[in-house]
């Protein structure tokens, strides 16, 4: 490449800042437990003691790895008289979750 292509790359790739948030978000991603929870909440609006039962995990575990994910905009909730409601924060975590089982179905073919 000629140094004005590289020029080019360069000033098409994001700043520190925001790679080092994306590298922040697939971290949250990359735990097995809290994408179980994102396969879940893909599915329907759960409670925090649903998700416990589904996963065979305390509701202190379920709320710690909630909160995770809350920070970091991949899962809101919604308060309901005592319950609160965990859902996908928007359709872009949908999409993230899809792509990814799609690539992983695809290279095994």
């Amino acid at each position: 490449m000629n140094p004005e292509e590289i020029n080019d790359v360069r000033n098409r790739m994001p700043g520190e800042e925001d790679t080092t948030k994306v590298v922040s978000f697939f971290k949250i991603l990359g735990d097995s437990t809290r994408m179980k929870i994102l396969f879940a909440l893909k599915e329907r609006e759960m409670c925090v003691g649903d998700i416990a039962d589904l996963l065979d995990m305390t509701k202190s575990a379920v709320s710690h790895q909630l909160a995770v994910m809350r920070n970091m905009h991949q899962v809101r909730s919604r308060r309901e008289g005592k319950n609160i409601y965990y859902s996908l924060d928007d359709q872009h975590i949908v999409d993230i979750i899809e792509e990814a089982l799609i690539h992983m179905t695809h290279s095994d073919e």
